[in-house]
């Protein structure tokens, strides 16, 4: 009798627990129901949201939309405008409604609130202007940076003595070590240690970032927060790569001279004694830090990766690399090194350039975009911050207007080109690039 009652109970909780379950993906389905007048997309599941065949393009998996489309991962919504028109009605025409950056869970575990990569507003104001300013006044030529750094990775080439090698780390070192002289003060040698463990700590960092790990913790921020996984290590390398930064800020103050700025980091220290006891001024060593490392994060990767997709396309194109050397010949000679004034008279290498970065694919989605304001794309409604707390959402021509998805009951609810141009030059200028033997 005993047993029979157990049983019972078991299957009564059991039924509880189904039914509720049930009631959850219901409600969670209806929250993800696309709005009325809504770009179209993929089926959304509960929970996961929609499922997209990452084997090919994303603008080809998802083709039969069009140009304007939403998905959804998880707990976030995007909608993804393709093609040059589209973008361009977006970027450029309605610049300051799709201006804002979304939150991004992943970047704000990282930066603890402090990130700037998809800051907003006043703080986003205030840092990019500083940052534009300095890094313009800073008593440091790039072009000049660039042409140095160049005949330091040139000297690592030649140690190769022409055998086989893997340039990944000699491209990033010498990309690296301009950002660093003009943030840090100081370029660092290819064979230290210390230096070589930072740039990996860096790539492994964005690469899991971009990885399917990195963009699950996005779509489910509460519950991957608490589990392990390889996404665990993007902090272990973010730690270590603040435990760096620390350091030269702590150097720098020991010795800031505040008569003369000789980097990034002397400036903005400086702002941070300027705007002292200042309540509305954002200029701080938490964004001091932070503003560091976003110039380290977005200032290596991608320049680096781009100049990998162009020594590959020229290894693999050796006809159209003699067009560009031809050029060099012509306009620089042996004599100097290229600069950026020579461009205007090198329109073949530039045009290889442009193609490079269009066949490279470098960075095939932007940085995501979050409208301002109510808006329409290609005919489609899309609503301002839909996860902001924002009454007007209900609101039109100043009436209240309940939404037709609005259920809350009983179903619920965004490159440095110079930089590029002047290490693709200087390599063709140094080397010709061959295939390797099969």
């Amino acid at each position: 009798m005993f047993s029979l009652l157990k049983l019972s109970s078991f299957n009564s909780h059991l039924m509880l627990l189904v039914v509720l379950v049930t009631f959850l993906l219901i409600i969670d389905l209806v929250k993800k129901r696309r709005p009325r007048n809504f770009p179209p997309g993929p089926q959304i599941f509960p929970l996961v949201g929609t499922f997209v065949d990452f084997k090919q393009p994303l603008h080809l998996a998802l083709q039969k939309y069009g140009n304007i489309f939403s998905v959804q991962f998880g707990s976030l919504t995007f909608v993804v405008a393709n093609g040059y028109q589209m973008v361009r009605e977006a970027l450029v025409h309605q610049a300051k409604i799709f201006a804002d950056r979304p939150n991004i869970p992943l970047l704000q575990e990282i930066f603890r609130g402090f990130e700037l990569i998809s800051s907003n507003g006043h703080i986003w104001r205030q840092q990019r202007k500083f940052a534009s300013a300095t890094l313009k006044s800073i008593d440091v030529s790039f072009e000049e940076k660039v042409q140095e750094e160049s005949r330091y990775l040139v000297e690592t080439i030649e140690e190769e003595k022409g055998q086989p090698f893997d340039p990944h780390y000699k491209i990033n070192s010498a990309v690296s070590n301009i950002i660093c002289s003009i943030t840090f003060g100081n370029r660092f040698d290819y064979h230290d240690n210390r230096f070589q463990e930072l740039l990996h700590s860096l790539a492994e960092m964005l690469r899991l970032i971009g990885s399917f790990w990195g963009q699950l913790y996005n779509a489910f921020p509460l519950v991957m927060r608490w589990l392990p996984g390889p996404f665990r290590k993007i902090f272990r390398h973010w730690e270590k790569l603040q435990y760096f930064v620390k350091g030269v800020i702590a150097k720098h103050k020991e010795d800031l001279d505040q008569s003369k700025a000789r980097d990034y980091i002397d400036c903005y220290l400086k702002e941070i004694e300027k705007f002292k006891g200042d309540t509305n001024s954002y200029f701080h060593k938490e964004y001091l830090l932070c503003s560091t490392l976003d110039l380290c994060l977005t200032g290596t990767e991608t320049t680096a990766t781009v100049i990998h997709w162009a020594l590959l396309y020229m290894a693999a194109y050796p006809h159209i690399q003699e067009k560009v050397q031809l050029e060099i010949n012509r306009v620089i000679g042996q004599s100097r090194q290229p600069m950026m004034a020579d461009k205007e008279n090198m329109p073949y290498t530039s045009a290889v350039l442009s193609e490079v970065l269009r066949m490279g694919n470098v960075v095939p989605l932007g940085m995501p975009r979050m409208s301002t304001s109510n808006t329409t794309l290609a005919g489609f409604h899309l609503p301002k911050t839909p996860d902001t707390f924002n009454p007007e959402h209900f609101l039109e021509n100043g009436q209240y207007r309940r939404r037709e998805a609005f259920l809350p009951f009983s179903a619920g609810m965004m490159m440095d080109g110079e930089m590029v141009f002047l290490f693709v030059g200087l390599f063709f200028f140094f080397f010709p690039k061959t295939p390797p033997p099969d």
